[in-house]
């Protein structure tokens, strides 16, 4: 008994020091089949914005025109994440947080409230929860400082979902919504992906079938499809490429169109292109351009960028970005410079 005890308070002190410590990404191994793992990184932008939409953290598929230009300066911490994982022989569990969640003011304190990105179970080929939509592939999200990652063109959506995976085959019901009107959504949106890898990089192939309701009551099927990329080129080089097509809604661009307008489905062309070099092994360059035009509604954003980042040691990295948002239907448009560095914990 004593043994037993004494073992029970050599682990909970170890689990406390390594608590006080979890910054630096440490794993506990609690026993044989047991292990935590602790993540994340602190991340410090400063970022100002110029033009005539309203300045953003970080730009999404839609902003607020201005009648006249305006500028903006802000420094912020509120990319910073931590995450938790659990693993229990094939069972995982694992929970990310960041700041987005609101709160706080400029005046006093710049507090930011936490909020959910990850929080999923997964066993063996099962995962069940909260995180990045099957649809999404996220290797082939462009390296950027802008926190969304040029959403304009991108695929960006978690949600809830229960995902079963085959090898290369994934499907997937996850979380339904109709956005534009109602939300009397009782159908999962169904996805279906096929992932192709090599040495060369990979491509997924994804589609999405799903139903949405209008404010008149009617119900309407919607369809669409991904093709997703991200290829070596020469050395440590890379191409990262999206093209949409199709009935997508939400999943595309981060808030650029909407699933609905009235009674009609929306239906979006969409792209996104980003080449990253290497200068050498620590330095490297991203250039990015994306794309998004809705049939129905006539809305059209674009975004490019340009950015240089340096590793000054492995878990420190500094950053700069220059790039422009606009908003194409009613000419508006915003440049943005931000600047960077990342803790990687």
């Amino acid at each position: 008994m004593f043994n037993t005890q004494y073992k029970k308070l050599l682990l909970t002190s170890a689990f406390l020091t390594a608590s006080t410590s979890a910054l630096a990404g440490y794993e506990i191994n609690i026993t044989e089949n047991d292990k935590l793992t602790f993540g994340g990184y602190i991340k410090i932008d400063a970022r100002y914005v110029d033009g005539d939409i309203a300045y953003r953290d970080y730009w999404i598929g839609d902003g607020i025109a201005l009648e006249e230009d305006a500028s903006q300066f802000r420094i912020f911490a509120n990319e910073t994440r931590f995450n938790t994982k659990y693993q229990h022989g094939e069972i995982t569990g694992f929970i990310e947080m960041d700041f987005w969640g609101g709160g706080g003011n400029e005046i006093v304190s710049n507090s930011a409230n936490p909020r959910i990105r990850h929080a999923f179970i997964n066993y063996k080929d099962l995962t069940v929860g909260q995180t990045w939509s099957t649809f999404m592939n996220t290797s082939a999200i462009p390296e950027t400082a802008d926190f969304a990652g040029a959403t304009t063109g991108l695929v960006f959506i978690r949600q809830g979902q229960v995902r079963y995976n085959m090898g290369n085959f994934q499907v997937s019901i996850e979380n339904p919504e109709s956005w534009g009107d109602t939300a009397n959504d009782n159908i999962p949106d169904l996805i279906a992906r096929y992932n192709i890898k090599g040495d060369w990089g990979n491509v997924s192939i994804s589609g999405l079938a799903r139903q949405l309701h209008t404010l008149s009551g009617n119900t309407e099927s919607a369809f669409g499809a991904s093709v997703a990329a991200r290829i070596k080129t020469t050395g440590k080089d890379d191409l990262r490429l999206q093209i949409h097509k199709g009935d997508l809604g939400r999943y595309v661009g981060a808030a650029a169109v909407k699933d609905l307008y009235g009674e009609e489905v929306e239906d979006i062309t969409s792209v996104l292109v980003a080449y990253r070099h290497f200068w050498n092994d620590s330095l490297r360059s991203s250039v990015l351009y994306g794309k998004v035009d809705g049939d129905v509604s006539n809305r059209e954003r674009t975004q490019w960028g340009i950015n240089l980042f340096q590793n000054l040691t492995k878990e420190l990295e500094v950053g700069i970005e220059v790039g422009n948002f606009s908003i194409d239907e009613l000419d508006k448009d915003s440049n943005y410079l931000q600047a960077t560095m990342r803790y990687i914990l």
